[in-house]
């Protein structure tokens, strides 16, 4: 038996093992007890992850829709269908008619050479990914505060702190090896834990303070605490006068956030606001986290710029075991979103629309011509493509009518479009519409490298031969690149990668070498002496001043009426990842989370007549779905809570289409919805 060490391929937190090989095949894994998140330890994801590797349902050979049915085809006939579908839309409609997505489940290499592709061969910059419906308001809304949109301290740093402020993160469920640095801290060290979230989630056990919030009234609960604080003088004069800009504005506004209006707003009781705010302030060392239920709002971007504007005045920025800490939900969507995998972007965040910046790459890509318009984001190409604007869509490794909300409309969209190329290592069920399927391989079966949520860029190294038929992603994208037109003649990732480092600022002395010899360097690190930075904005921001920008409370999209009384929330559970496509196959995974269900206040169902285990229909104005209901007073009265995953009965059939207007993020958290007893 074998061992080879790589990187997890479930969430963010950048876990390694020793994935344990025996005559080819994958059998278990050995957690690595240096590595400086895992320590050791593994979640349950974590423990089963080689359990999909070998699944007889992986995708094998190519295949192509003719007259409605599927059948397998060579490589060579589905590379050379796929170049040539491209280029004759391309030609007869226009770049602006193809749309890309990236993944956040591969490689840092494979992301870049997707949106190169895109951009040189087929110049088009409708490129995005699944940070679209998870964290595309983090980027914005921390990018405008501090100029960088990223978890601005380390995991290992949780150990020290002294108070943190859990908003919108189920961190036991979605972050496990994260919570558990939390809950050590507050048990071990006796620091205070303030969670402010509509469930009563697991991590409230351990909290000091626990603010239970009306879904979707995130800004007014932050604009209370900064009241108190101001009120109070809890404030840090000396940060805000010295590092800030804009502060008389922040002021001023949250003046009018009153812990009695708040609470009006809220539910949440003016003293326990009053104690959370000066068990953050007051603490030398306070972190806040957060997560997706943050992000995922019509006001995504409003509550990350109040999650900044709290750090801010408090001065709880720019040292260790401080900071604003968003939890990337997947193994590489922070990756996904330093390789470009964004319509605005190339790496590094370098903007389409600067003429240096287009030159700069027209040069490293030996091209002439690359399209300095913004493209279209995720939602904006369903919505594109639903209008029959947006003629073909290249999905690599994304699942969006599982992930996407108001599921039939995404359905309706992918009908419509004239060409679909999905790209992925099970049928998933976008691949069902798909007019070409191309087999990719696993984490297991290629290197690489990956971008934990802290920055940490880290090399995984292969340690079983691709499987039969199965190509890695970035073969397959080099050669449909090359048929277009536009060569691509890498041997290995790792000239990938020294690509990286040239065009890359952040990555540039991120080097396969350096990899080779650490647990990863986190960026910035621009060359090879730097040692990486573990935090962010020690002496200044990288946009110069942190900048103050006070946010109105707006409610969400759809409230509760008399035709739908109930507010649906959504999101996930601790042995299952994302859209299911590989812990379904992963029998330890299914065996403790089956199926769906919706959680439901006890109180709501006396009144509705329902019973533990009974079935309901679950209707939205978009849709309907048959869920069992498991009482529970984890959800308050007048919410229930269903989890994504499950394409079977798909909970984003329900959820609406109204995003952010300035991230494009859906609101995936808070619709309206009627129960009825079946």
């Amino acid at each position: 038996m074998s061992q080879t060490l790589v990187v997890c391929p479930f969430c963010g937190c950048g876990c390694n093992f020793y994935l344990e090989e025996r005559e080819g095949k994958a059998v278990g894994v050995t957690p690595s007890r240096e590595h400086p998140v895992s320590k050791g330890a593994l979640c349950a994801k974590g423990w089963s992850a080689y359990g999909f590797v070998n699944h007889p349902e992986r995708l094998r050979s190519p295949m192509m829709r003719d007259h409605g049915i599927i059948r397998d085809v060579t490589w060579g006939e589905a590379l050379d269908h796929v170049s040539t579908k491209l280029l004759e839309i391309k030609k007869e409609f226009g770049s602006e008619s193809l749309g890309f997505l990236s993944s956040a489940k591969v490689t840092n290499e494979e992301n870049y050479l997707l949106m190169k592709m895109a951009r040189a061969a087929f110049k088009s910059n409708n490129v995005d990914h699944c940070a679209r419906l998870c964290h595309a308001s983090t980027v914005a809304g921390l990018a405008a505060s501090f100029g960088s949109g990223a978890m601005t301290n380390s995991i290992e740093e949780f150990e020290d702190a002294e108070a943190f402020f859990v908003i919108g993160s189920n961190t036991t469920e979605q972050h496990p090896m994260i919570a558990t640095r939390i809950i050590q801290a507050v048990v071990n060290k006796k620091a205070k834990l303030i969670v402010a979230d509509p469930r009563d989630i697991r991590l409230a056990k351990w909290a000091t303070v626990w603010l239970r919030h009306k879904v979707g009234s995130d800004v007014a609960l932050l604009n209370g605490l900064m009241h108190v604080i101001l009120k109070e003088g809890w404030e840090d004069r000396a940060f805000i006068e010295s590092r800030t800009e804009n502060f008389e504005e922040l002021k001023n506004l949250v003046a009018a956030y009153s812990p009695e209006r708040v609470a009006e707003i809220t539910g949440v009781d003016p003293e326990s606001l009053r104690k959370a705010a000066q068990t953050y302030a007051t603490s030398k060392k306070a972190m806040i986290v957060y997560a997706m239920g943050i992000t995922q709002h019509v006001a995504g971007t409003d509550n990350v710029k109040s999650c900044a504007n709290l750090a801010m005045l408090t001065g709880h920025m720019g040292f260790p075991s401080t900071g604003v800490n968003p939890l990337r939900g997947q193994n590489n969507v922070q990756g996904a979103c330093d390789m470009g995998g964004l319509p605005n972007v190339y790496t590094d965040y370098q903007p389409v629309a600067d003429p240096k910046v287009k030159k700069k790459f027209e040069e490293a890509w030996g091209v002439t011509d690359l399209n300095d318009k913004p493209g279209l984001t995720l939602t904006d190409m369903i919505a594109k493509a639903e209008k029959g604007e947006l003629k073909a869509l290249y999905v690599m490794g994304e699942n969006p009518i599982v992930s996407d909300p108001n599921a039939h409309h995404v359905m309706k969209a992918l009908r419509k479009l004239d060409f679909l190329v999905v790209q992925d290592i099970f049928l998933s069920e976008t691949a069902g519409f798909a007019h070409v399927i191309l087999p990719a391989v696993t984490f297991a079966e290629k290197d690489g490298t990956f971008t934990n949520t802290e920055r940490r860029v880290q090399l995984s190294r292969q340690a079983l031969a691709p499987l039969d038929g199965a190509m890695p992603d970035w073969r397959i994208i080099s050669e449909i690149s090359s048929r277009a037109g536009y060569p691509m003649n890498y041997k290995s990732s790792a000239e990938i990668l020294a690509e990286i480092n040239r065009v890359t600022p952040s990555y540039g002395g991120i080097t396969l070498e350096r990899l080779k010899n650490t647990w990863g360097l986190q960026w910035p690190c621009p060359d090879e002496k730097h040692p990486g930075s573990p935090f962010l904005h020690k002496d200044r921001f990288k946009r110069g001043l942190g900048r103050f920008e006070g946010r109105e409370y707006i409610p969400p999209p759809e409230v509760p009426d008399e035709e739908y009384p109930f507010v649906l929330t959504t999101g996930r559970v601790a042995f299952q990842y994302h859209t299911r496509t590989m812990t379904r196959r992963i029998p330890i995974l299914e065996r403790e989370a089956p199926k769906a269900f919706l959680e439901m206040n006890p109180i709501d169902a006396r009144r509705l007549r329902v019973r533990d285990g009974m079935m309901v229909a679950v209707e939205s104005r978009r849709g309907q779905q048959r869920l069992p209901v498991l009482l529970t007073s984890v959800v308050p009265e007048g919410v229930v809570f269903g989890a994504f995953h499950y394409g079977e009965a798909n909970i984003n059939e329900l959820t609406t289409s109204a995003a952010d207007p300035v991230a494009k993020i859906p609101e995936l958290k808070s619709c309206a919805v009627n129960i009825r007893r079946l």
